[in-house]
């Protein structure tokens, strides 16, 4: 499906990334309180000659452009500044960052977190032109689309609407920390603060099947994602396993 140019993606910032900091103008000592602030500079025009760029959708289009990861936030707020300056809110008409909420389990404890979907990548819904491939390209810490040289790579309706599936998401992913093999710790149930070996992992399911050393004999215990974490004190695990 295409989506038109009005629809959004609601979505919260993200905590990991730092603020943009705030820029104060300095005035000079003889100007009085009551002087107006100095106003911005003027934004660059687009200049008259730019490089052809390979239009291969008619009307909007989802782009992809990338950035340094954590600054994913500073770059859709450079851009959003640009868009309104130069005069190209008829041309680009969204900026996203897709994210998801995430639950994650450390030191025994859950938290909800806000997650980048894809690190280091932007979401830009537009009409491509030479003028609106300039002003995005152009944005400060924007390293480029992702595409050959001047011919952005539109995403296609389908991954449109996975993207969107994703983020609207009601319930939160959670973030496996283990892997099979890996020995962990059971944080809840019956079996709590017993350790034992990872052997199956099910991703459909969020279950977990872990190889528990129970009055001598290896037992396998089927248990939730958020009901064991991995085991980092190996002193620890070998006077367990001496008990056991």
């Amino acid at each position: 499906m295409d989506l038109e140019p009005q629809e959004q993606f609601e979505q919260e910032p993200t905590k990991v990334e730092e603020k943009a900091e705030e820029q104060t103008a300095s005035t000079d000592d003889s100007a009085s309180s009551s002087d107006p602030e100095p106003a911005p500079a003027p934004e660059a025009k687009i200049p008259a000659n730019l490089p052809p760029v390979e239009v291969t959708v008619e009307g909007p289009a989802w782009f992809v452009i990338h950035c340094y990861s954590g600054y994913e936030n500073k770059v859709r707020h450079n851009l959003e500044q640009r868009i309104e300056t130069m005069g190209m809110k008829d041309r680009i008409f969204d900026v996203v960052i897709p994210t998801q909420e995430e639950i994650e389990v450390k030191d025994g404890k859950r938290r909800t977190v806000e997650r980048h979907i894809f690190p280091g990548y932007v979401l830009v819904n537009l009409i491509l032109s030479e003028e609106s491939w300039y002003v995005v390209r152009n944005t400060p810490g924007v390293t480029g689309f992702v595409g050959m040289g001047n011919n952005p790579t539109p995403l296609r309706p389908e991954e449109v609407a996975s993207i969107v599936k994703r983020m609207e998401a009601e319930a939160p992913t959670v973030k496996v920390s283990f892997k099979p093999g890996e020995r962990v710790r059971i944080i809840d149930g019956p079996f709590n603060d017993f350790r034992g070996v990872v052997s199956e992992i099910d991703m459909e399911r969020t279950k977990v099947r872990v190889m528990v050393s129970f009055f001598g004999r290896e037992t396998p215990v089927e248990l939730d994602f958020l009901q064991v974490e991995k085991s980092l004190n190996r002193g620890r695990d070998r006077r367990y396993r001496e008990q056991c």
